[in-house]
């Protein structure tokens, strides 16, 4: 039979009030009878039944975390940010993989609520009505990590996808670059996909460049998605001469796609990438990508669910960080690309 506080009790030779207030960490406890209690918790292994608390104070201190792929460098690095301040606030995880399904992502939502945590973190691709009648009924608080609603009802930490593909675009057409290829994420993802891909356009439009269906290869945000666009741009006539991946995972099958040609990467062709994972630092060349603050966003997502839960003033509950562009090897610098590049 597991111990009960009624056992801890009978064996320190104190009332149960008196083991709850050791257990919840109450001052009021004289040092001497504390030290009886924590003596008898530790002789009878005595563990606090955390469903019962929960019942009395009607709070479990967990929090359920929602994560399309528990394998991705990118959702794991949010999920570490979550991680941290939820134990600053003494609150415990429990983690969910989706597999990047929706309907498994509404049943776990559903699972948690069920469960009675005091408040979600989700993090997924896109937000449909489905999701919307979940979110907005809940019980509990629920904050989106990396992603959006639509209608913006929901509080939101995310970077703005646009301003970010457009300042990678940008950032090409300023070294001198007129061919510019992009690799997309899933057009069906409004954000990731959709929204990265319209910066790239914006770019274009507002330097005079042509938009081409032939430099534009729809990804999935897998390596195994940027060999093929490298070969489908790499077997054009006039190629591109640098190219946007909307993912680090992509711009590395990008690299290799080139590499595999016979190409170099600055020399013949630069590769852009996006989220700043370690695998950027760790291909060669080292890639230069736009940096999302993946840590920052699931560590401030955790921190707006703790106001929720705990009633505190929001000031802003759609929370948009910045991004940069970390300048590594598989860029070259404006004054290094050739004559003809310059004048094409």
């Amino acid at each position: 039979m597991p111990v009960t506080i009624y056992d801890v009790a009978r064996e320190a030779g104190v009332s149960m009030a008196t083991v709850s207030r050791v257990v919840n960490g109450n001052p009021n406890v004289k040092p001497s009878t504390r030290k009886k209690v924590l003596a008898a918790i530790e002789q009878l292994g005595y563990r606090p039944n955390a469903v019962a608390r929960g019942l009395a104070s009607k709070r479990t201190t967990t929090v359920g975390v929602i994560i399309p792929d528990i394998a991705s460098p990118f959702f794991a690095e949010l999920a570490r940010g979550i991680d941290d301040i939820a134990s600053m606030y003494k609150y415990n995880i429990i983690l969910c993989d989706s597999d990047e399904r929706i309907e498994r992502e509404l049943h776990l939502t559903n699972t948690l609520l069920e469960k009675q945590v005091d408040g979600i973190v989700f993090m997924g691709r896109e937000i449909t009505e489905n999701h919307m009648q979940v979110f907005t009924t809940a019980s509990v608080p629920i904050v989106l990590a990396g992603t959006k609603d639509p209608t913006g009802q929901l509080p939101s930490v995310d970077i703005s996808h646009y301003e970010a593909g457009y300042d990678a675009t940008k950032y090409l057409i300023e070294k001198g670059h007129k061919r510019i290829a992009m690799v997309t994420g899933p057009l069906i993802d409004p954000l990731a996909g959709m929204r990265r891909f319209e910066g790239y356009k914006r770019a274009l439009d507002e330097a005079g460049l042509s938009f081409k269906d032939s430099y534009v290869y729809n990804g999935n945000f897998r390596y195994e998605s940027g060999l093929a666009a490298a070969d489908q741009f790499m077997s054009l006539v006039e190629q591109p001469t640098a190219i946007f991946a909307a993912s680090d995972e992509m711009a590395v099958g990008v690299i290799h796609g080139i590499q595999d040609r016979g190409l170099r990467v600055p020399e013949d062709v630069d590769v852009i990438g996006f989220d700043n994972i370690r695998l950027a630092e760790m291909v060669r060349p080292r890639l230069t990508t736009v940096v999302q603050p993946m840590y920052d966003i699931g560590a401030v997502a955790m921190r707006l669910l703790t106001k929720y839960m705990n009633n505190e003033k929001v000031e802003n509950h759609i929370v948009i960080l910045p991004h940069r562009i970390e300048e590594r090897q598989s860029t070259k610098a404006s004054a290094e690309r050739k004559p003809q590049e310059e004048t094409e």
